[in-house]
This record gives structure tokens, C-alpha cells and sequence, in this order.
């Protein structure tokens, strides 16, 4: 039998801790999968003696990552830290100059250094996995890095962040307000104490940036990604979405375009008819729209030790059954000097319409007023309604919900801004994109 697999693994957080007890305790079956061991032999974690419910005995400590990748006797480096920045750059790169495999669930990283880091692995012929770094247990990355070879993508997107749609699922079904379900959601561990990073969109941009390499053969471009989180949704837009025939969903959207590559993140009505729609919970759902294939959907928990550690395990398998001399898949889908620059798409109309909720004081004229300067923006109205006021209530202001047709976001936000100059709002307005979906 070929000479075992050797494995290192830095941070042994959640993650961590779940690949090592799920290597150790499948060892055989591992083996006879793979026609090879898979052996851990060296960590590398902040603590050493932090109880983590797994036993370390004669398994190598380093303290410090970096020189793990360096010294260890180890064919992968699995890298569980987390951070676009040192250690765990460091530890990655150094690794790949070494000639050592890398699996890592780290997306930020690979948004902001992921072009550099594929050309290390291919310079010394080894491979970069990171299955886990996008919707956690769903195999979206082998899927179109390998599946789909050949498909021509023209759009991807879904539900990228577990706890954004939880936050959004609990509105929906058990009419709670936003803050309220966020609190629920630390509480159950699902959104952290500083939840920024997930409800504001950043965690799904970086991973509709990975995606968009994949789909487009383009450079990663973290940084060209619109992004828009969820705090500004209320009970109210989720009625409104509601009674409409929509759900609310924080997507990743990215397309190709005659004049470039769209990336954005916000809150999108969907729907309800949807497959998307019906994804609830923590789940997440990415959805392939492809030439020869037609439309994939690929759905599944998106985050939690157990889903994550999966996705890892398997990149680690794929390395254990390789073999020597074996033509590696460039770890972006295709080799670093292939891929395109990334070109930002012109600002077009947007297919699926806007939902435009505003406040405004009862007063005559506000109708005619709003359908004006909507007109002036050249936007055509799909419809126009006031809402009853909550409760019965005969004065106080009203909300009126417009729904438009196929239109630009500059042209939305001119009208919007005209609206304000008015006078007669009384909040700041919602302004919701509609997607255009499949499945409905």
C-alpha cells in the first residue's frame, strides 16, 4: 500500500476539532476508500491546554503555524485559522514553497490573496482545495471546477450566509422583528457577538468572489463587489414582500454581461413559488445557470463544524488518492496566467424590477407627485399601492409600495432622491431588489 498521508492541522478551533475526531475515529474506512492511511501527525492551535475533547498524544504541537508549515514531516497543510492576514497568509504561502498540499476553509483569505496563492501551488505542483471556504458542506466548488468543465456560466447566485438567512426566515415565518431574531441567533450560536461581519454582507462577498473566478475564469476581485446587508429590512418590508408573492433573501448574485463581470450582495425579493425561496434556516443554496447543463441548484448546511469538516475531509481525500506524477486541477479551475482581468459590467437594467416601500404624509398630491418623478426617470411602474395604515388608524402617514419594471439602480436612486426633496417622507425609503428566478 502507498506510504500514508500525512497530515498538519493549524487551529483546532470547532472546525478543527471536528476533522480530527472524524479522521480518527473513520481511519479504516478512510484507508480502504482512499488505498491509502491518513495519519495526523502534527497541530498547531493558540492553547495548548485547552480541553477539546480529542486526544493529542503523540501528535506533534507547534506553537506558531508559520514554523509548522515550514518543519513539520507533513504532505498537507490544513489550514483552519481564519483571516486574510498573517499568520495564516503566511503559514499558507510558506507551505506551497515547500511543496505541500493546502486545504483550507478560510474565504476571506483566499478573496484577498487567492490568485497569488493558486500560482504557488501550481509553481511547485501541488494542490490548493478549498471546498470548505464556500457554503460549507455543499460541494459547490468541485462542482464547477470539475463537473460543469466545458458549461458556459452566465449566472450564479444564492444564499451564501446561514445566519442572514435565519435572521430573515424567523421574520417571515414567526413575524419577528430584526433585532429581536438577531439576539436569537447568538443565543443559538449561529451569528457571533459581533455579528458585523455576517449581517452587513462582507462574509457573502468574499464567497461570491471565489464563486466568480470559477464561473468566469476572471481574477478574484474582492474589492468589485457591491454589497448591501440585511439591517436595514423590517417587519414591515416583509409583509409588504409577502403579500406580494415574495420572500426576502440576502443573495450573492454575480452574471456575465456584453461589457463586463456584475458582482453584488443586498437583499432580493424572490418568488415565493421559487425553489430558492424555500431555503430556510441556516441552509444555504447556490444556484448555476449553464449552457449545456441548464440550471443546477445545490443545497445543504452552509456552516457548523460538522458540514465544514466534512467539505475539508474530502479535500484531503481527493490528495490521498492522487498520485505521483498525477496532472493536478489548477486550484481556480483554470491555470493563473489564464485567467482574465477582471472587467466590471457596465451599469445596465436591472431584469427583475425594484420594490420601493416609502413613508409619506397624508396629504394631497403625494401619488401624483411620485408617479412624476418616477416618470422624469423614465422608470415604468408595475404598480403603485398605498398600504392600510397598522391597526385601523385614520391619520398618521401612510406607506406607499411601488413595484417597477425592468431599471437601472441610477435611475431608481435619482427618482428616490427627488422624492426625498419633496418633503413629505417621514422615514429614510426601502429600496429591495427583485430577482428573476427559475423553478417559480
Amino acid at each position: 500500500m502507498t506510504d500514508a498521508l500525512k497530515i498538519g492541522i493549524a487551529g483546532l478551533g470547532t472546525v478543527g476539532a471536528a476533522l480530527f475526531g472524524a479522521i480518527t475515529t473513520r481511519h479504516n474506512l478512510l484507508t480502504d476508500i482512499c488505498g491509502r492511511e491518513i495519519r495526523i501527525i502534527a497541530v498547531s492551535a493558540r492553547d495548548r491546554s485547552r480541553d477539546r475533547g480529542i486526544n493529542l498524544d503523540g501528535i506533534a504541537w507547534f506553537d506558531d503555524p508559520v514554523t509548522m508549515a515550514r518543519d513539520a514531516d507533513i504532505d498537507v497543510y490544513v489550514e483552519l485559522i481564519g483571516g486574510d492576514g498573517d499568520p495564516a497568509h503566511a503559514a499558507v504561502a510558506t507551505a506551497l514553497e515547500r511543496g505541500r498540499h493546502v486545504v483550507t476553509a478560510n474565504k476571506a483569505l483566499l478573496a484577498k490573496h487567492g490568485v497569488a496563492l493558486a500560482g504557488l501551488a501550481e509553481d511547485n505542483g501541488v494542490l490548493l482545495n478549498f471546498e470548505a471556504a464556500v457554503a460549507g458542506g455543499i460541494p459547490v466548488i468541485k462542482a464547477m471546477r470539475e463537473s460543469l468543465t466545458g458549461n458556459s456560466i452566465q449566472r450564479i447566485y444564492g444564499i451564501l450566509n446561514g445566519t442572514c438567512n435565519y435572521i430573515l426566515t424567523r421574520m417571515q415565518r414567526d413575524n419577528m422583528g430584526f433585532a429581536e431574531c438577531l439576539a436569537e441567533a447568538q443565543r443559538l450560536g449561529y451569528a457571533e457577538a459581533d455579528p458585523a461581519f455576517d449581517i452587513e454582507g462582507n462574509d457573502t462577498a468574499h464567497k461570491l468572489a471565489i464563486l466568480t473566478s470559477l464561473a468566469f475564469g476572471t481574477q478574484i476581485a474582492g474589492d468589485e463587489v457591491y454589497i448591501e446587508g440585511i439591517t436595514n429590512i423590517s417587519i414591515d418590508d416583509i409583509h409588504a414582500a409577502d403579500e406580494l408573492g415574495y420572500r426576502i433573501k440576502l443573495l450573492g448574485v454575480a452574471l456575465r454581461t456584453a461589457t463586463g463581470i456584475e458582482q453584488r450582495v443586498h437583499p432580493t425579493m424572490v418568488p415565493k413559488g421559487s425553489m430558492i425561496a424555500q431555503v430556510e434556516g441556516v441552509t444555504n443554496a447556490v444556484t448555476i445557470e449553464a449552457d449545456i447543463l441548464g440550471e443546477l441548484m445545490l443545497s445543504g448546511p452552509g456552516a457548523g463544524g460538522d458540514a465544514t469538516a466534512s467539505a475539508v475531509l474530502g479535500d484531503i481525500a481527493d490528495i490521498a488518492k492522487s498520485r505521483p506524477g498525477h496532472q493536478h486541477a489548477p486550484a481556480l479551475g483554470r491555470p493563473v496566467a489564464k485567467l482574465e482581468p477582471y472587467q466590471r459590467a457596465q451599469i445596465q437594467s436591472h431584469e427583475g424590477g425594484y420594490f420601493i416601500s416609502l413613508k409619506v404624509d397624508d396629504r394631497a398630491g403625494v401619488f401624483a407627485s411620485i408617479a412624476t418623478r418616477m416618470a422624469e426617470n423614465n422608470i415604468s411602474l408595475e404598480s403603485i399601492v398605498q398600504r392600510a395604515r397598522p391597526g385601523g388608524a385614520e391619520a398618521g402617514p401612510q406607506t406607499v409600495i411601488l413595484v417597477t419594471h425592468a431599471t437601472t439602480e441610477s435611475r431608481v436612486r435619482a427618482a428616490v432622491d427627488g422624492i426625498k426633496a419633496e418633503g413629505y417622507l417621514t422615514g429614510e425609503p426601502q429600496v429591495i431588489r427583485i430577482e428573476r428566478t427559475n423553478g417559480s
